[in-house]
């Protein structure tokens, strides 16, 4: 019995096409595919005329073949997605129908995201920008920048068009057509770039100039000599004055990346751009803020009123929820601080960091994890900048059950750090109860906190004891890793507090049995060595080590029974010797270490041929307490946290590391603090801007002095130029000379108003027509 086999089982199956809908699948052309031209002859020579070839069974089928082949296999070039797609954009219906073309070029971005290659479309695509259909040009302008970059002669086709679009009366077409102009990235098209993109920089639109900034970053990276002849920069400068915020950052953002590599390692300030940003601050939105605050740690205030006054002027942006902006202003107060803070630079760091700490303990509570992590990473480092600012706010460095485990290690972290004579109990018992967590590495944290608290004896009278106590006591806790750490942390504390010795050392011959983890072993085996004559059972303990040495394993744990050893020779030397000598005789002959064979070694030739007993002990036993207030060295990162300081409000601070170190040497940014010189005397006075700041202006500033004076709607005012005051030109930069100007008449010395003098409002329209305009003085305000 004979089973016809599906039609997944034939490979020349007839497979059925994905059509779009509304669309009937394609005709079947009459001729064959001229690449299998042999397989025609052999299927029309197989059948009659007029042989239908539907894959039905027995028709149109290769003689001695046992599956029929449809006439589709010989359209193979034009199945498929691509081929469909291509079809219906040229189809003239779907041109007239504007909803169901929109639907088209939908699917055709959607391949595209997906990773499919219709770049075959772009001939169809580029057809189809010719649409007053503002989503279908979106579309199109994302499918010809994408695949410009290998279709250069084709994308030079719709120069035209987009050049075209740029002057649209729709400022939305006109940006987009603009950044898709500039986003083409191909050398070629520099030319037809130049100009609309110099047009668009002065449109009236805000989108549009925002757009064309960003374009001259791309024509920057496009073809910098043209770049640079169309002194774009100047430009850029101009328009750090527009009226729209978005327009101004960035301008700040495209001189900051342009001017990277220069001298300055960002776009140069002076006093008036500065003043000039922040008076305008408020008008910014949160990525704006940010790219304002990015330049005030790179200004030098001219003196200490105006860097009060730029702290004054940054104080709201403390009350914002972006973490971002928070922590940028952070960092401005404290280079602020540290130009004007003199003599009492700490002083003024400690009024910084302590004004902030309750917005940003604050914000570390009400943040998402992602950035509670970078701002505990930043709270770490104004902890250890300023001790003592943030211990009162302990409570709200304790874990909560719901948070994620990197979290809970910072704030452990940051526990020991806020101890004092106060708190510490409390911080200690809740210390306590994370050690035995169900966390391994918070239990680990936490231990190591508790030591941290005794090291640095910040816990007031009573506190080493209490905390011993609990080490001790996790020693006999039934958790493999709360023992070893806790052994490990208690090596530290008798080196800090060595009169802990006799509450340290009872447990230890107890502990040395059940403790597996190597760093416990050996921390447990170097205690016995350091606490060996008052604990009886000490050479006993090291005894059973010793026979069982070549199951010891580990390395640090051999090495520690070494030097314990060593060290009981001179403290209980007949209890020893014997024993000393069966070690010597298996860690000689060692050789899985080689630390190890070498301290074996030294210390038998020392025994060997030292004739006085004392000199090998003084080499023993030497001391490895610290003294008063010494720290360990690991501790001990004084010069590492000034540096990362200087990096502050970066990755250095989350790495814990310079950024040299994961920045390679060329894409590294200067940083560079300006301007070295002020156009103000170091005494002289600020005028800080409040409601009636254009009147104080008129009355008390020289149109020809170049101190520029702020005016309330965060402009600068005209600093001397060689064109004449009234122009209303303010040069930002400072580059220009005050041109040589005549000096005005002195005011008359003294005169008196008429209390009784009365005018109509006739008689005063009349005197004030007959006042020739050449007598007028005008004054421009810049708005």
């Amino acid at each position: 019995m004979s089973v016809p086999n599906p039609a997944w089982a034939n490979p020349h199956a007839a497979q059925t096409p994905t059509h779009l809908p509304g669309r009937a699948p394609p005709s079947v052309p009459a001729a064959p595919s001229p690449h299998i031209g042999g397989v025609a002859t052999a299927v029309s020579a197989a059948g009659p005329p007029g042989t239908q070839m539907h894959g039905a069974p027995g028709s149109g089928s290769i003689p001695g073949a046992g599956a029929p082949v449809p006439d589709s296999y010989f359209t193979e070039s034009r199945k498929g997605e691509v081929n469909e797609l291509r079809n219906l954009l040229r189809n003239f219906s779907v041109e007239r129908d504007q909803r169901r073309k929109r639907e088209i070029i939908k699917k055709v971005i959607a391949y595209m995201t997906l990773g499919i290659d219709v770049s075959r479309l772009f001939s169809e695509m580029m057809l189809a920008i010719e649409t007053r259909d503002l989503v279908i040009k979106k579309m199109v302008y994302l499918f010809l920048c994408n695949y410009a970059t290998g279709n250069p002669e084709l994308a030079q086709m719709c120069t035209n068009t987009l050049q075209k679009d740029c002057g649209n009366d729709d400022p939305m077409v006109r940006g987009l057509a603009l950044r898709s102009l500039c986003s083409l990235r191909l050398p070629q098209m520099v030319e037809y770039i130049h100009e609309p993109l110099r047009r668009s920089l002065t449109d009236s639109h805000a989108y549009v100039r925002k757009t064309a900034v960003m374009g001259t970053l791309k024509m920057y990276y496009l073809d910098q000599e043209s770049f640079e002849r169309a002194n774009f920069v100047d430009t850029l400068y101009d328009m750090l004055r527009d009226p729209d915020a978005s327009v101004v950052s960035n301008c700040i953002l495209v001189l900051n990346e342009i001017m990277a590599g220069g001298d300055n390692g960002g776009m140069a300030i002076n006093r008036a751009i500065m003043l000039h940003l922040l008076n305008r601050i408020h008008e910014f939105s949160d990525f704006g803020v940010l790219a304002v605050l990015e330049l005030v740690p790179r200004y030098i205030p001219a003196n200490a009123e105006e860097g009060y006054q730029i702290m004054n002027l940054l104080d709201p942006v403390l009350r914002t929820n972006n973490a971002g902006a928070f922590v940028a202003t952070v960092r401005a107060f404290l280079s602020l601080a540290e130009s004007i803070g003199g003599d009492d630079t700490e002083g003024m760091r400690r009024q910084v960091v302590g004004r902030i700490r309750a917005p940003l303990v604050t914000l570390v509570a009400g943040s998402p994890p992602e950035q509670v992590h970078c701002l505990l990473r930043h709270v770490d480092s104004l902890v250890e900048l300023c001790p003592g600012i943030f211990d009162d706010e302990y409570r709200q460095f304790y874990v909560r059950y719901t948070e994620p485990s990197h979290i809970k290690y910072l704030k452990i972290a940051i526990l020991p750090k806020l101890a004092n004579p106060d708190n510490a109990p409390d911080i200690v018992a809740e210390l306590g109860e994370y050690a035995a967590d169900a966390d391994a590495q918070m239990g680990r944290i936490a231990i190591r906190s508790m030591c941290r608290i005794a090291v640095r004896d910040v816990g007031g009278e009573g506190s080493v004891p209490s905390i011993a106590r609990r080490l001790v006591d996790l020693l006999d806790l039934d958790v493999s890793h709360v023992a070893s750490e806790a052994a490990s942390v208690l090596v530290d504390v008798l080196r800090k507090h060595p009169d802990m010795m006799t509450l340290i050392a009872p447990p230890l011959p107890r502990a040395v049995k059940y403790v597996t983890e190597p760093k416990g072993k050996a921390a447990l085996i170097h205690l016995l060595g350091e606490c060996g004559e008052v604990v009886p059972e000490a050479p006993y303990s090291l005894e059973r080590l010793i026979d069982r040495y070549d199951d010891l394993g580990d390395a640090c744990v051999k090495i520690a029974l070494l030097e314990s050893t060593m060290k009981l020779l001179f403290k209980r030397a007949p209890e020893i010797q014997r024993m000393l000598g069966r070690l010597l005789a298996k860690a000689t002959e060692d050789v899985s270490n080689q630390d190890l064979h070498d301290r074996a070694l030294l210390y038998y030739r020392l025994l060997r041929s030292s004739a006085d007993p004392r000199t090998v002990e003084k080499i023993v036993m030497t001391s490895h307490t610290l003294q008063g207030d010494a720290l360990f060295s690991e501790d001990d990162n004084k010069e590492v946290r000034e540096e990362l300081m200087k990096e502050f409000d970066s990755l250095s601070v989350i790495y814990g590391a310079k950024s040299d170190i994961f920045i390679a040497k060329e894409f590294q940014v200067r940083f560079v603090r300006m301007p070295a010189e002020h156009p103000l005397e170091s005494a002289a006075p600020v005028v800080v801007p409040g409601v009636n700041a254009v009147a104080d202006q008129m009355q008390e500033a020289n149109l020809l002095d170049d101190t520029p004076v702020p005016t309330t709607n965060g402009s600068a005012a005209a600093a001397p130029a060689p064109a004449p005051a009234s122009d209303g030109v303010m040069d930002l930069l400072g580059f220009d000379d005050p041109a040589p100007v005549s000096t005005p008449a002195a005011p008359p010395a003294s005169f008196e108003l008429d209390p009784s003098g009365s005018l109509s409002g006739e008689e005063y329209q009349a005197k004030w027509g007959a006042v020739a305009d050449s007598d007028a003085t005008a004054i421009v305000i810049p708005l």
